[in-house]
């Protein structure tokens, strides 16, 4: 009888098609570069969690993957009888297996029991936890542990690092034992039916919808998109399609913008959709040149590069904020004279203080700052401001001049090749089509740039990938500074 994993049965209750493709057909997964990074950060949250729940290092650690799932089966039943912590303990019943990521004894009088934590990088209980406490209780149950309670652990957003290896408090618990304990007939479901479609030989048909990014994006996206019919104009286009009526067009099978009536639309849905179906650009250039009229140079023009880390490296810092380790400035004069200053600290250090003194030089102290999408960079500044009571109102007067080229955009410029996106990697090609991000060596985007910023200051980084590394990101950012100050000048009409 086939053993179905939790994560399995996880991933039959998001998708039977992703469960089935999951176990006949693997190699076509192809997970994106936001679920490697959320795989990467689950571990290193777990790694800390048993350094925090056995500080003395008496536990035991299973690897399934190394020793093998039988013998690590086996070798779970035997640290019962240990009393210690065990950390990755397997267990199978029923047809289904689950691997425990904290295993506690519970110290009183009487048979051995044993409390379950189960450890997650998020920082709240989500639905989807509570189904994966459920499978882990009812597996480890049936399997004959004296299970007492189980509870899930997930990072505290609002706790600072103190600094110094000292994670204590970074983790707070929510006990499900209730809850996970009450649903033992919904799991045995659960793996009666995710057997049914393993045992099928047949791929199941199952069109994608909102299922294939909830709550996980699928990996296997690509593969069911392939079998579905093409729009000329694809629905998708149209931004930020909330209403009820129009949703029921999609729901009803609506691919094409061209399905979805005018009526159903708002002004910039329709604006989208008429100027896709043309082929024409939408330009309003006497509104643009007016929103930029009261902001006259000189000018500066500013991006920033940032990181979060799931498990805090800096004190005084949260987990998963944002901290900025680069920045361009653009600096235009009423000459039309361009200035480029930059910042980039790869040491591995926290870039905060001297980020903040040079993003204070380079801003200068008159004129507007322009930026695309200010809510970002404005609550960057707003935090360092936070955390640097010495630099705190030279940085909140930076964000009093910021000017957001985002809602000019919006507004008063659509290019078909947009589709449906204001993103200044979309705009740019249109306004500007001899600046190109995918002409960049390495660094094309947001992500690209974190993942080289953590390669950078990963221990045993080659000086010359670091300095190839360093070039990359310094010519990325400088390229979206460069990229506004082409926008402005479009927008104004210079």
């Amino acid at each position: 009888m086939r053993r179905l994993s939790k994560s399995r049965l996880m991933a039959y209750r998001q998708c039977e098609r992703r469960l089935w493709l999951e176990l006949h057909r693997p190699a076509l997964r192809a997970d994106n570069a936001a679920s490697m990074a959320a795989f990467a950060a689950g571990h290193q949250v777990g790694d800390l969690a048993r350094s925090l729940y056995d500080p003395h290092g008496t536990g035991a650690l299973l690897d399934p993957h190394t020793e093998g799932f039988d013998a690590a089966l086996a070798r779970s039943l035997a640290l019962l009888d240990s009393g210690r912590p065990i950390f990755e303990a397997g267990f199978a019943a029923g047809g289904a297996m689950a691997f425990a990521d904290i295993l506690l004894p519970v110290s009183g009088q009487g048979p051995r029991r044993w409390r379950m934590v189960e450890v997650k990088s998020s920082t709240s209980v989500k639905d989807y936890h509570r189904d994966d406490a459920a499978i882990q209780a009812r597996v480890a149950l049936d399997a004959g542990v004296a299970l007492e309670g189980i509870a899930l652990a997930h990072i505290d957003s609002s706790w600072v690092y103190p600094g110094g290896g000292d994670y204590r408090g970074l983790l707070v618990e929510q006990d499900l034992t209730q809850e996970a304990f009450g649903r033992g007939h919904e799991v045995a479901a659960w793996v009666a039916g995710a057997r049914a479609v393993a045992a099928s030989i047949d791929e199941p048909d199952i069109k994608p919808g909102k299922h294939c990014a909830s709550p996980f994006d699928c990996g296997f996206v690509a593969h069911c998109a392939s079998g579905m019919p093409q729009a000329e104009f694809p629905v998708a286009w149209l931004p930020q399609l909330r209403s009820k009526a129009a949703r029921q067009c999609v729901d009803d099978g609506a691919l094409d913008m061209r399905d979805i009536p005018d009526a159903l639309l708002n002004d910039r849905q329709l604006r989208v959709k008429q100027h896709t179906m043309s082929g024409q650009a939408y330009f309003d250039a006497a509104g643009a040149a007016a929103d930029l009229a009261p902001h006259p140079l000189p000018g500066y023009f500013l991006d920033f590069e940032t990181i979060a880390f799931a498990v805090p490296v800096w004190s005084g810092t949260r987990p998963f904020q944002m901290i900025p380790f680069q920045f361009s400035v653009h600096r235009l004069d009423r000459e039309g004279e361009l200035e480029h200053a930059a910042f980039l600290d790869i040491s591995g250090d926290d870039p905060s203080h001297a980020f903040a003194i040079r993003l204070i030089e380079a801003c200068g102290e008159h004129g507007p700052v322009f930026v695309y999408n200010a809510g970002f960079e404005k609550s960057r500044i707003k935090e360092l401001a936070e955390r640097l009571p010495p630099l705190h109102d030279a940085l909140l007067a930076i964000n009093a001049r910021v000017v957001d080229l985002l809602p000019v955009a919006r507004e008063r410029y659509y290019h078909p090749s947009q589709e449906g996106s204001w993103s200044i990697k979309k705009v740019l090609p249109a306004v500007a089509p001899d600046l190109r991000y995918d002409d960049l060596d390495g660094v094309q985007d947001g992500g690209a740039a974190m993942q080289a910023y953590l390669e950078a200051i990963a221990a045993g980084t080659a000086p010359a990938r670091k300095r190839a590394i360093e070039t990359q990101l310094l010519a990325y950012c400088e390229l979206d500074t460069l990229a506004m100050v082409r926008l402005w000048r479009y927008f104004s009409g210079t």
